[in-house]
Parts: structure tokens; C-alpha cells; sequence
């Protein structure tokens, strides 16, 4: 694996992490209806349901590389489409200000130990049918299927993407009560939307422009 194809997922897996989604909003809830630690519990519980998501998709698109290279092609192609799909809804929130990020007195209300909130967090992870399927679009993005080592390659991916994506959830657990219980959440929410959406879409042209050569 080249360092430069491991130098593009770091930047697309930081941008995919630092979109203000369904994961942050719990975090940052947490974290402000309780305390950083509570914050804190939430993101590494969250990142616990990832490695398990990592490991499904990881011998998931082994198998599909070994009983056909024309479904992983498939599952591929799809998974670009959804990449560009992300940095468009991204960049349109962006111009709408659509805010994910609102803090509310009841969000405010409700307190959780910290051992239930983390608690929540794996099933959150783990029940959610969107991660696993994001697990499988963008995996494959960036590995060689001819390679000899490609399981290996999706493992090293997998748990790097995992680990991108808590660090991330941590900064916004310390970021969640000083940022977005502010006035300027939404507009802080906005701009990192417009640049990762940004960097979505130019990932998603150079799949397609690399695939066509």
C-alpha cells in the first residue's frame, strides 16, 4: 500500500468524521446534559461498535474478493456514488444552514451514568445500518483487489478509519460543552460541513476519473 493512498484516506476519513452527524449529536448531548466524562464515555463507546463494524466488513469484502471480482467492482462503483452523495448533502446543509447541532433545554434535562451512556453507545454503533454500510462503501475505495494482501490491507484500513473516528468524537466531546452550546453552534456546524463536503466530492471525482483511465 502506497503512503499516498494511506496520506487520501486519512484526509477523506477525518472529513467523513468531522461532518456533524447522528454520532456527534450524541456525544455533544451527552456531553452537555451531563459532563465531559459522560462525552468522553459516549465516543469511546461509540468507537467500540466501530471495530465491530470494522471486522464484519473486513471479512464481509474478503469473501466478495474471493467469490467475485466483478460484485466487489459493484460494491465499489455504489460505494463512490454514496461518497458523492455525502459531500452533496454535506455542501447543501452547508448553504441552507441546516444545522445538526442545537442545543435545547431538554437535551440539557436528562442524565445518564456514565457506564449506561457508554453502554448505549456500542448498540447505538453496532444496531445502526448505516455505518455497516458506510464501512462497505468506503473500505474498498482504497485498496487493490490484485493484491496479494488485500485482506490485510482492508484490516489495517479498517482499524485506522476506527481510530480516526474516535479521535474525532473525543474532540467534540471536549469541544461539546464550550462550542455548541453557544450561539454560533450552527454556525460552526456549517463550515465543517462546507469543507468536508467539499473534500467528498473531489474524493468521489478522482475515484471516478482514476476508474476510467
Amino acid at each position: 500500500m502506497e503512503l499516498s493512498t494511506i496520506l487520501m484516506f486519512v484526509i477523506a476519513s477525518l472529513s467523513i468524521n468531522l461532518i456533524p452527524g447522528p454520532d456527534v449529536v450524541y456525544i455533544v448531548s451527552n456531553t452537555m446534559k451531563g459532563k465531559l466524562k459522560s462525552g468522553i464515555a459516549a465516543s469511546l463507546g461509540l468507537g467500540a461498535g466501530y471495530l465491530v463494524h470494522t471486522l464484519a466488513a473486513v471479512f464481509g469484502l474478503s469473501a466478495l474478493i474471493l467469490s467475485s471480482a466483478f460484485l466487489f467492482s459493484v460494491v465499489k462503483y455504489l460505494g463512490a456514488a454514496y461518497l458523492l452523495y455525502l459531500g452533496i448533502t454535506s455542501l447543501i446543509n452547508c448553504y441552507k444552514g441546516q444545522s445538526k447541532l442545537v442545543a435545547n433545554d431538554d437535551t440539557k434535562s436528562r442524565v445518564t451514568s456514565v457506564r449506561n451512556v457508554f453502554t448505549q453507545g456500542v448498540v447505538v454503533s453496532v444496531l445502526n445500518p448505516k455505518v455497516a454500510m458506510f464501512y462497505l462503501a468506503f473500505l474498498p475505495q482504497f485498496i487493490d483487489i490484485s493484491s496479494q494482501s488485500a485482506t490485510k490491507e482492508l484490516m489495517i484500513l479498517g482499524l485506522l478509519f476506527s481510530a480516526l473516528a474516535t479521535g474525532c468524537n473525543l474532540v467534540y466531546s471536549f469541544l461539546g460543552s464550550i462550542l455548541f452550546s453557544s450561539p454560533k453552534a450552527a454556525k460552526y456546524s456549517r463550515g465543517i460541513e462546507g469543507g468536508s463536503g467539499l473534500i467528498l466530492v473531489g474524493l468521489s471525482a478522482k475515484i471516478a476519473l482514476s476508474e476510467s483511465q
